[in-house]
């Protein structure tokens, strides 16, 4: 009944301008916009839809981005604009980097305040 090889997974913004240049100027995605939705190229693809005011950030990741090599990662997107975050608890180097509870992970928000990573697997 259901196409899971097709599913895929979407959260909203407050503001679609801004996101689809961070998404595609800052993080370098070829983002696709259709019926004032964005599409980002990832798996079977991202949709991001505009709430407005509405709009609430997820208090969760809602993308993970696998890199070979997490340092440069960091130091590439940094050197673009992205601050990555800091959290109580998390055991993070000076570049926000957690390493030692599973993968290295360093999270960043797009402009809307959505969770985003980096991660080494």
């Amino acid at each position: 009944m259901l196409d899971t090889g097709k599913a895929f997974s979407g959260f909203s913004v407050n503001d679609v301008e801004s996101a689809k240049k961070f998404y595609g100027e800052t993080l370098g995605l070829s983002v696709s916009e259709e019926h004032g939705m964005l599409t980002l190229p990832v798996g079977n693809g991202v949709l991001v839809y505009p709430k407005g005011a509405a709009h609430a950030p997820a208090t969760y990741t809602v993308l993970n981005f696998p890199v070979e090599d997490i340092d440069r990662a960091v130091d590439e997107l940094t050197a673009r604009g992205v601050r990555f975050e800091r959290y109580d608890g998390m055991n993070q180097d000076e570049r926000g980097i957690a390493r030692g509870e599973g993968p290295a992970i360093a999270w960043f928000t797009d402009p809307s305040g959505n969770i985003l990573s980096v991660l080494q697997p």
